[in-house]
């Protein structure tokens, strides 16, 4: 297949969003390259696609290399010439003196691709914890890839199909499993891998692993805290780096607010914060964000954000996910870009991973209190912790003992289980299948979800400890498959701004995996080595505050007056019998039962809530992807 501008020019502008600030192309016959750039490292030289010296390299690249200035000198001590300043031109340079090991000296957000002319190679890298998307398809005509699902939808070899059995996944465990995707033609690069297509063969190799081995880590309590400070604080530091400004989200958590802090502690005198503030107070945590900004300094900024807002909002959330979604949380953070973006600025450090690495989520701590549970299991009070846990989960706090008991898996099998700590929430999920048509169900009735998560687990999973094994599931899976995807990227650089998360700096996941678990959940006090290092550089009240999860509001979100009155028009006629029927996917029957409970407002669970939106999202997938693409961008 010969590489065509005008393809090419289509693929680009479907994702003109990731980089509004210039195109570039590189065409050599079946060979091309496009490029829509961000502006933020060497505003006026870093064009690309970017060639070496003879033009037999070139790269196309999404991202940053934080570390770029270490390996840019390095590499003039060695004889290399540069001709910009950006971090994109070091890529290139260092793959010409290291090749594909290329990828271990780079520290920073990536997915790239390199057009070796001399090798005929293509090389594709996705960066170790997944913060950059790249996604590709083989086709009988040639190989493309992308950033997102949009510019390969457009090539015509690429055939538009939903997954049921990708769906299937994501029903079960809020994520599909790379390197499937929601479309059957397509596949996701996983994180920490790189690709060669070479000569129509398509070669997948991991570069790096996430594991854990406390046994290597810090002797003693102060040489943790004392590590993990100076490590974020460089993580911090090289992620500051930038030639336009750079802001920070302040949710009024203990993440973003270390994130700040650090930021104040380096010699930042002005720094610009972001925030979603909630009309409904039991999302809002606008107090909490004013308390850290009044500490710190800031000069801070909310975005409002109502419950319509995020039923207004919800098609073009959709169009950015290229996939459902569970819950409508990535869409107040659509709105904190647009005004991030609004006032200026295009890079914002955020506090995203701290609770993958250094153990900060209810799950966490529930897998703790359900083997506590099972050791004493006619126990009266340990039941309790597990609904003073889940405040916001109405339905549990009247339940008997024995529907907890099964509902949260304490019995002895499930404690022999390698997903004990996720079978509650993943069995929770998989309870929505029941809105399945029977098509659907009779199509995936012989997938097997969590043998395929089990087929991918590292060889060394079972002898971790069950505390790290919990964390390797969020951090390998919905990390970059949803809080870096839909909540993160794709929300970001809808608006066309970059997030930055100084707690994936891969030295500090490292050094994170080498920590006691007891370090990071002390009895149950969640991230408390995170918490000893930082000390007083934030407020007392959000150090010691219990975590709350970031939440907003779900199935209320698509009335048009907020929690009663009429739906959206677009909700309405998606979720329609006709509609649900023609896509294929859910039984319209027992959707249209779900559509009576919320005119009525008797959606109170989770599960119902999760359904609505997971029925929903689907559905918008299904029209704007399927049957209405591509939609005018």
């Amino acid at each position: 297949m010969r590489a065509e501008r005008p393809l090419l020019e289509h693929m680009i502008g479907m994702v003109n969003h990731r980089g509004p600030d210039a195109a570039g192309f590189h065409l050599s016959g079946s060979v091309g390259l496009a490029h829509a750039r961000l502006s933020i490292i060497d505003v006026g030289g870093g064009h690309q696609p970017m060639h070496n010296e003879d033009k037999t390299v070139w790269i196309t690249f999404n991202g940053e290399i934080f570390n770029y200035v270490e390996l840019r000198e390095d590499l003039i001590r060695k004889g290399h010439r540069f001709q910009t300043q950006s971090d994109t031109e070091v890529i290139v340079h260092l793959y010409e003196e290291k090749g594909e090991d290329c990828v271990q000296y780079l520290n920073g957000q990536w997915a790239f691709a390199i057009w070796d002319s001399r090798s005929e190679r293509l090389f594709l890298s996705r960066d170790r914890v997944g913060v950059r998307p790249l996604f590709y398809a083989k086709t009988a005509e040639g190989f493309v890839f992308g950033s997102e699902i949009k510019s390969l939808l457009v090539v015509p070899s690429v055939h538009r199909a939903i997954d049921l059995e990708a769906l299937d996944e994501l029903f079960t465990f809020w994520v599909t499993l790379p390197p499937r995707t929601i479309f059957s033609d397509v596949s996701e690069l996983p994180p920490g891998h790189s690709l060669i297509f070479h000569r129509g063969d398509v070669q997948i190799q991991p570069y790096w692993r996430l594991d854990y081995n406390p046994s290597s880590g810090p002797k003693t309590e102060e040489e943790a805290r004392e590590g993990l400070l100076e490590l974020l604080l460089d993580a911090t530091r090289i992620r500051l780096r930038s030639d336009v400004p750079v802001g920070a989200y302040l949710s009024g958590g203990l993440d973003s607010t270390v994130i700040a802090a650090l930021v104040k502690k380096l010699g930042t005198t002005h720094l610009r914060t972001f925030s979603v503030a909630f009309e409904d107070k039991e999302f809002d945590e606008s107090s909490f964000q004013n308390e850290a900004s009044s500490f710190l300094k800031t000069d801070h900024q909310g975005v409002l954000c109502a419950s319509q807002d995020i039923g207004r909002v919800f098609p073009d959330v959709i169009w950015h996910t290229e996939k459902p979604v569970l819950r409508t949380a990535p869409a107040p953070l659509f709105l904190l870009s647009k005004l991030v973006r609004d006032q200026g600025y295009k890079v914002v450090l955020t506090g995203e991973g701290s609770d993958e690495m250094l153990g900060g989520y209810d799950i966490f701590k529930e897998a703790k209190i359900r083997r506590f549970w099972a050791e004493y299991p006619e126990s009266k009070v340990r039941p309790i912790l597990l609904r003073r846990l889940y405040p916001y989960m109405k339905n549990l706090q009247s339940q008997p003992d024995a529907y907890l008991r099964a509902f949260f898996h304490v019995r002895k099998d499930d404690l022999e289980s390698p997903f004990f700590s996720h079978l509650p929430r993943w069995d929770m999920t998989s309870r929505l299948k029941v809105f399945f048509s029977r098509e659907t169900r009779e199509r995936v009735k012989n997938s097997n979800a969590m043998g395929s998560i089990e087929g991918q687990l590292p060889s060394r999973y079972r002898q971790w400890d069950s505390f790290s094994q919990s964390q390797y599931l969020e951090a390998a899976y919905l990390l970059p498959g949803y809080i870096l995807s839909s909540q993160g990227d794709r929300m970001a650089m809808a608006h066309s701004v970059e997030g930055r998360y100084p707690f994936l700096d891969y030295r500090v996941v490292e050094f994170a995996s080498r920590l006691s678990p007891k370090l990071k959940m002390k009895v149950l006090n969640e991230k408390y080595l995170l918490k000893a290092a930082v000390g007083n550089l934030i407020p007392a009240a959000i150090r010691n505050r219990h975590k709350q999860p970031y939440r907003a509001p779900d199935s209320q979100s698509f009335f048009v007056e907020g929690k009663s009155g009429k739906l959206f028009e677009y909700v309405e006629e998606l979720l329609a019998p006709r509609a649900v029927s023609g896509a294929g996917v859910f039984d319209s029957g027992t959707v249209e039962k779900l559509l009576a409970k919320a005119r009525q407002g008797q959606i109170v669970g989770v599960k119902d809530n999760m359904a609505f939106v997971g029925i929903l999202s689907t559905q918008l997938v299904v029209d704007q992807f399927i049957k209405n693409f591509p939609r005018s961008v």
